[in-house]
């Protein structure tokens, strides 16, 4: 076996794209290897990559396919021979095709009788001339939204390509890969060694690149990207911020990285540094510096793809490159404090939030009325969940998130902070309303934490409720891909915050609440409480990925969602104040998870799969009773021991357990229930439910719904049976 090397050189790669590009040019070339029996010993082989180039290195490969072994079969013997014992035309011709006589040929038997056939084994194929198809097959598999062409002839590729190394340990492969000839000769850095490299081996590939000055080892660049961002940092007198995402996008720019130390003036410091962060990390990918606080520093660190001469000249270029947009972020903010929240407000009627659903204005007035019936079921003050949410949007009217609009809730933390016309709120009270206005965003992306204070979360339900309620109102319910409200994440969002909030307010009022709210006509076939249950299932549905995550079953999520409560009473006549009704908490997602978590540990239990399957055998036979299960159970008409002992047995537990139904104490209430398996095995063992005797039958029914009812408290457990 030999090391493999495979090299494609091109113009610089799309950043974003190349990982994903280099995993899918090694995996491609590894399956072409495997679908041709190439033996490959990978050892830690890994996607090397650069924005120049895609690489393969394999510690040791085939030099040749093994033996290749067929199995042709032939005309039966009936067919194949005439009565004299000779060949008839059909034995002929299968025997010209294989290129042998017929006497050549072997026998077989099948299922059918005895026939021909012809077996033959020829030497495997040298790996070097099969290379070439691999890597064309590898580059045609890749994944390139949208190729370019280049020069007279129909290759495309993501960019041009300009060179391809293909060496099987010391000697090149003879090959032509869009329209590039093989060779040795790889390229070394742009300006630092523009120039050939030579390869004298498969192996020697990396360390070769090294000394012209490229780090191909994707690991290699990262971790020295880090460690010169840090050491600039320390310097400078304080420690790097390095966003992982920054971090991945730098590596993928540059081939020699070279921190570069740089500052700018101080007084821009006075502009919320989460504006001065987001020109720095995602406009010029660069590292700010933070301070012994964890504030922002004057300080950060650029990367250079060069170690240049004159590393002042790149320190200016960089500092130049950010003054700009920082100067227009400090008159923005400057602009905005002198304009203040009450008049951004204002500006908020004119602005259109959709067209069936009013302004931006009418939203803020329909979440502040919600905000303000929920906040007392989180132990939150109402006026000031209302004051709150009426702030929460006026910094979509800000200069500065006109600039930087992934600033919004965050910009207007500071402006509250800042804007002395809010008299009538102390300072304990504004500062929580301005992180309130921050955490309403959140989670703001898959995997980020709920709102961290409890008005936070008040503001993010109250948001994100009124947003579903009027996608669905106005009939915006996400079909396919399309979802421009973006309801599927607010949806998961909502229910996040609901259930690692510990927010224990029943679902079904608040919703019909927030649908109550919305200036909209339903259509005819609607109402509050369908609508309601629409959105209810809509939720929900959102929930079964976030709960797969957590390793719940599907057949678990099922059997909780079947039996989720739906509040007492008419939906359709729900107000907001009813999203603060005490006895809504039966219908909460925190009820749900709480539910579903002490299912999880019961399916755990050796109980649990014999009683699931034990309630779905009484769930069936309740099902076909024709005109209404019984429900009076008389002692006297028990014919068993086996009835008699379940009987006492179901009391028992209904006993034990109300109380701990009371308390939502599911765990404790699946694990008494499970000590009934001895009686429930028995009785099924034992007992006919349908006797002839109708009272005997009526009887032996009214127990069987007493334990099914019992059993099914928590949740459908008959959906856990295999």
């Amino acid at each position: 076996m030999l090391p493999l090397l495979v090299e494609l050189g091109t113009e610089e790669l799309p950043v974003k794209a190349l990982p994903g590009l280099a995993r899918a040019f090694l995996d491609g070339v590894l399956d072409g290897l495997s679908r041709r029996g190439i033996a490959v010993e990978r050892g830690a082989a890994k996607p090397l990559y650069s924005p120049r180039r895609l690489a393969v290195a394999l510690p040791a490969v085939a030099v040749e396919q093994p033996e290749q072994r067929s199995e042709v079969p032939g005309p039966y013997l009936n067919i194949a021979l005439d009565a004299d014992g000779q060949p008839t035309r059909a034995l002929q011709g299968f025997a010209a095709k294989a290129g042998v006589e017929w006497t050549a040929l072997e026998k077989t038997t099948d299922a059918k009788g005895e026939r021909f056939v012809h077996r033959a084994v020829t030497p495997g194929a040298r790996t070097a001339e099969l290379l070439g198809e691999v890597v064309r097959e590898a580059i045609a598999a890749m994944p390139i939204p949208k190729p370019m062409r280049w020069g007279a002839h129909e290759h495309a590729f993501a960019r041009p390509v300009h060179w391809l190394v293909l060496m099987l340990g010391g000697e090149i492969v003879d090959a032509e890969v869009m329209g590039a000839r093989s060779d040795r000769m790889s390229r070394g850095h742009r300006f630092m060694h523009d120039k050939p490299v030579w390869i004298g081996g498969a192996d020697d590939y990396v360390d070769a690149l090294r000394g012209a000055k490229v780090l191909v080892d994707p690991d290699e660049r990262r971790a020295r990207i880090k460690a010169e961002v840090e050491a600039a940092a320390r310097t400078a007198g304080g420690v790097a911020r390095i966003d992982e995402g920054i971090l991945e996008e730098v590596n993928d720019l540059v081939e020699w990285p070279k921190a570069v130390a740089c500052s700018f003036e101080r007084e821009f410091l006075a502009v919320p540094q989460e504006a001065l962060v987001a020109t720095m990390e995602t406009n010029q990918k660069f590292f700010p510096v933070l301070d012994a606080q964890g504030r922002l520093s004057e300080h950060f660190v650029g990367i250079a793809n060069i170690e240049s001469k004159d590393e002042a000249e790149v320190r200016k270029g960089y500092e130049r490159v950010i003054r700009p947009r920082f100067a227009d972020a400090k008159f923005f903010f400057l602009e905005d404090m002198k304009q203040g929240l009450a008049s951004m407000n204002e500006g908020l009627a004119t602005v259109t939030y959709q067209k069936a659903l009013g302004s931006v204005a009418d939203k803020v007035a329909r979440v502040a009325t919600l905000a303000e019936a929920i906040a007392p079921r989180v132990g939150v003050e109402p006026s000031l969940a209302r004051r709150a949410a009426q702030l929460s949007k006026a910094d979509l009217q800000s200069r500065l998130v006109g600039e930087f609009p992934e600033l919004q809730g965050i910009a207007g933390r500071h402006y509250v902070m800042q804007d002395t016309a809010l008299s009538d709120l102390s300072m304990p009270d504004r500062t929580a309303v301005a992180d309130a206005i921050d955490e309403v965003y959140m989670p703001r992306f898959a995997g980020d934490a709920i709102a961290p204070s409890k008005l936070g979360q008040v503001l993010a339900i109250a948001e994100r409720l009124d947003t579903l309620a009027g996608g669905f109102a106005a009939g915006l319910k996400p079909t396919g891909n399309k979802d421009p409200f973006a309801l599927r994440r607010n949806a998961l969002g909502l229910a996040r915050t609901l259930i690692e909030g510990g927010v224990d307010v029943a679902l079904d009022p608040m919703l019909a609440a927030a649908l109550d709210a919305q200036d909209v006509k339903l259509s005819a076939d609607a109402n509050t409480e369908s609508t309601a249950a629409d959105l209810r299932d809509f939720i929900l549905d959102r929930l079964r990925g976030y709960y797969a995550d957590q390793g719940v079953t599907p057949q678990q999520f099922e059997a909780v969602a079947q039996v989720f409560p739906v509040v007492a009473g008419t939906v359709g006549a729900a107000s907001a104040a009813n999203a603060n009704s005490g006895a809504s908490s039966a219908g909460s997602l925190l009820d749900f998870d709480r539910r579903l978590r002490a299912l999880v540990e019961f399916a755990a239990l050796p109980e649990a799969e014999a009683l699931a399957a034990a309630n779905k055998r009484s769930r069936n036979i309740l099902r076909k009773v024709e005109g209404g299960v019984p429900t009076a159970i008389d002692p006297a008409l028990f014919a068993d021991d086996a009835e008699r002992e379940l009987a006492g047995a179901v009391d028992a537990a209904i006993a034990d357990t109300d109380p701990l139904l009371a308390s939502r104490d599911y765990v404790a209430v699946l694990g008494r229930l499970a000590r009934l398996r001895p009686q429930v095995d028995r009785f099924f063992d034992e007992v006919m439910v349908n006797a002839e005797d109708p009272a005997v039958r009526a009887n032996r029914l009214a127990l069987l719904k007493r334990l099914s009812d019992r059993l099914g408290s928590v949740a459908a457990i008959e959906h856990l049976s295999s």
